[in-house]
């Protein structure tokens, strides 16, 4: 097996987080021919095209590859520092999480109290895709629906978040006083982006195909149950944020008995790293406590 250059792999890594080669260059305080040559080596090393040569530079499928062991590589030399008591002043330990937003609205940041001495960069994105933003090993950590690991990962249920069917009571009486499955596919509806799907498999499960296109997006989950609420449109809100506005009669329950649950998996790189082990547990107790089982 050849062995892969730790110079030609950092420098990989830096060109992907610079964008360009000459900011990567500045970067590692070497000359941009200098990035040039040692990229070209390591694709010469491995047979693959690593980089599209695009403004900014994006990693192939192969070169994702190498760009996740980079970061892993960069995770382990860091824990291995702070064991030693070497880690340097000014330089804490930071952990990259992908983490959807209902999450990170409702009980994420809780976890994140629990853990001390770690600093965070939190990437907010649809439950079903952060699990590709491990592939491309741009975070160490996510929370995603996706139940079959990411290869060098390891994976862990979480529990379930549910989605309460919903709307303002001025709304309901307006646009849903009759048949909930004839009149909820015609009236307007609230959604997060145009990834949000939940709405349209809601209306399918009713027998129809789809929700109204008369549709409001609202890419921020407390700004969602909050036009949910203002009467923009009727909409799928987390149990955790539709019960309080239930209380207060802000909101109105559509079909009671029906919901729809959302499958959450802790998924992280297999790394024998302590800041993740502690990410991870708390976590996973956090999870425990607000999350349905």
């Amino acid at each position: 097996m050849t062995d892969l250059p730790l110079e030609q792999v950092r420098t990989l890594l830096a060109v992907v987080d610079e964008g360009t080669f000459d900011a990567a260059a500045a970067a590692l305080h070497v000359t941009p021919s200098a990035v040039s040559q040692r990229v070209k080596a390591l694709e010469q090393r491995t047979g693959r095209v690593l980089l599209e040569r695009t403004k900014p530079v994006r990693p192939t499928e192969s070169g994702a590859v190498l760009v996740r062991f980079a970061r892993q590589l960069a995770r382990l030399e860091q824990d291995a520092w702070g064991e030693l008591g070497l880690s340097g002043a000014g330089e804490p330990t930071r952990v990259s999480v992908a983490v959807n937003a209902d999450s990170l609205a409702t009980w994420f940041l809780r976890a994140l109290t629990r853990v001390a001495g770690l600093c965070f960069e939190l990437h907010r994105e649809d439950e079903g895709h952060t699990a590709a933003l491990l592939r491309e090993g741009l975070v160490m950590a996510a929370v995603t629906a996706l139940p079959e690991p990411v290869p060098g990962c390891t994976v862990r249920p979480l529990g379930r978040m549910r989605y309460l069917p919903v709307a303002a009571p001025e709304f309901a009486r307006r646009h849903l006083d009759g048949p909930l499955a004839r009149l909820l596919p015609k009236a307007p509806v609230v959604v997060f982006d145009r990834k949000d799907d939940i709405q349209d498999g809601f209306v399918r499960r009713l027998g129809h195909g789809a929700a109204s296109p008369l549709r409001h997006y609202v890419p921020t989950s407390e700004g969602f149950a909050e036009a949910v609420a203002a009467g923009l449109g009727w909409g799928l809100v987390p149990e955790a944020q539709a019960g309080p506005l239930l209380a207060e009669d802000r909101l109105h329950l559509l079909a009671p008995g029906k919901w729809v649950d959302v499958t959450l998996y802790w998924q992280q790189w297999k790394l024998d790293s302590p800041a993740l082990a502690a990410l991870a547990g708390a976590v996973t107790a956090t999870a425990a406590e607000s999350l349905r089982r």
